[in-house]
């Protein structure tokens, strides 16, 4: 679009001062924080709803869950493309068409009569939401110092951990009675902060990596872009590989954990309660019982100072969260839930409040926000300090498309979890009733994070060596880059 003077809107927005600027860049991280929010709200909306729309759509649990793995499997495909594209020209564009697709396929997904179109829409809105996962990845990286980079990334991890909370309380309180809703409301919101995109700053490539500093100090940009033969070049780093492989074996665990709210809806009907109260405060309980996941705050902060002293101090903070997670979340699932009362005839504000409430008050439920903090808590180390590996490890043209191979196997791992999860607990009903098949099930799947653990452990002995190469190479190519402009600069005097 045009102004008068020929100039367009975009055009015109970058006159003014504060665009680049430091409020500017804020402004945009907020922007992207929140996005990546409200994606994986789209992505989690429908799990605590597998009751009522199986119960709507005529199809059986297992199938819905088969759904979201799909969706999960394209994400993690799509992501890959997504991110390759981004390396190679304008970012800014493709996440506002990422941003456009998922939104307007998550609206038709929440008028969907049948279980074919409501599939088909959930495939379209995973090709927006891959977008978002790579791109807005490499944007943020360009954003952000490497010395502060684990406390940002904390942020951005924590968004889409909040996205997916946001998105079962949105599903509990609006999809209880209506699953629809939900979908259309987060679509909307999804279409509204899209518009906000044409305010966004995009960082030049390469910006904030202080090696590269002597070009950008001389007016330069840092030109290079990915082709197809640095993939091999990405794949012979060896700590790229260790932590594609713990990105696979730790997403089969956390694919699993979509199923949590059904144990506690589980273990509500068990109670007595009809299916949608049990569906709110069930899905109430279990966002309540992630509330360690914020301690990835802490991790970020924690990472950034160790990783100063040593540059392997992310692989080791690393290692000592995800294997130690394991056996208290093992113990959080097998907890037992008598007698929590909810108030008769509460309307869903109510209901949400006596739930949070009977957290705190009611003794085997506060054991488990007790255990279930320590459990998240250490899982959520792993969450800031493996995005800002993944930025160490990779030269700024290799970021998008290397955050999109950790989706691609991340996907497959979430696919595999939740799919399996939910397959494995329809088995498991052969020998435990129901919630405890569902109990079983999750803590089996826990498992995987001990193959996780592990990889990151072999990262210890490579990181230091691998971090401090990509280091070399920057300094090597700004060094080029100034002779090779002075040396024009002389040629042109001459």
């Amino acid at each position: 679009m045009n102004n008068q003077n020929g100039c367009t809107l975009s055009q015109k927005f970058m006159q003014w001062d504060w665009w680049g600027g430091r409020h500017h860049r804020v402004f945009t991280v907020i922007v992207f924080i929140i996005l990546a929010s409200l994606d994986n709200s789209a992505r989690a909306v429908a799990p605590p709803l597998y009751a009522v729309m199986a119960h709507d759509l005529g199809v059986a649990e297992a199938a819905l869950g088969i759904a979201t793995g799909l969706n999960i499997l394209v994400v993690a495909v799509t992501s890959v493309l997504w991110g390759y594209w981004g390396d190679r020209g304008s970012r800014k564009k493709l996440l506002l068409y990422g941003t456009i697709i998922w939104s307007v396929a998550m609206y038709l997904t929440g008028v969907a009569q049948t279980y074919t179109q409501y599939l088909i829409w959930q495939l379209v809105t995973a090709i927006g939401i891959g977008c978002i996962a790579s791109v807005g990845f490499s944007v943020v990286t360009d954003l952000i110092p490497p010395g502060r980079r684990g406390l940002f990334m904390s942020f951005w991890g924590l968004s889409q951990a909040n996205g997916g909370g946001l998105g079962a309380l949105a599903g509990s309180l609006l999809g209880a009675s209506n699953w629809r809703l939900p979908f259309i409301v987060i679509a909307t919101a999804g279409v509204g902060f899209a518009l906000l995109y044409v305010f966004t700053f995009e960082p030049r490539r390469g910006e904030s990596e202080p090696e590269l500093a002597k070009i950008f100090a001389k007016g330069q940009r840092y030109g290079r872009r990915i082709r197809k033969s640095d993939i091999k070049q990405i794949l012979r780093i060896r700590s790229n590989i260790w932590i594609l492989l713990q990105g696979l074996a730790s997403t089969i665990a956390f694919g699993s954990l979509i199923w949590m709210p059904r144990l506690y809806i589980g273990k509500l009907q068990a109670l007595g309660y009809d299916l949608e109260t049990a569906t709110i405060a069930g899905n109430i309980l279990a966002l309540t019982l992630q509330g360690g996941l914020y301690v990835a705050i802490i991790g970020g902060i924690w990472g950034d100072w160790w990783q100063r002293h040593n540059l392997a101090g992310r692989a080791w903070l690393c290692t000592i969260g995800t294997l130690g997670s394991i056996p208290f979340l093992i113990l959080l699932f097998f907890l037992p839930l008598p007698e929590f009362l909810l108030p008769a005839d509460a309307n869903k504000a109510q209901l949400v409040w006596a739930t949070i409430l009977g957290v705190f008050t009611h003794r085997w439920v506060l054991l488990a926000w007790i255990v279930s903090l320590l459990g998240f808590g250490l899982l959520s180390l792993d969450v800031p300090n493996r995005s800002a590996l993944l930025s160490d490890l990779n030269q700024p043209e290799h970021r998008g498309t290397v955050a999109g191979m950790n989706t691609l196997l991340a996907g497959v791992g979430l696919a595999a979890g939740n799919g399996l999860t939910g397959l494995a607990q329809t088995y498991l009903l052969t020998n435990f009733a129901a919630p405890t098949n569902y109990a079983v099930g999750l803590a089996v799947f826990q498992l995987f994070f001990i193959p996780a653990g592990l990889f990151y452990a072999r990262m210890i002995r490579t990181t230091p060596h691998d971090i401090a190469r990509a280091r070399r190479t920057l300094t090597r190519r700004a060094e080029q880059s100034v002779t090779e402009r002075i040396t024009d600069e002389y040629i042109a005097v001459k």
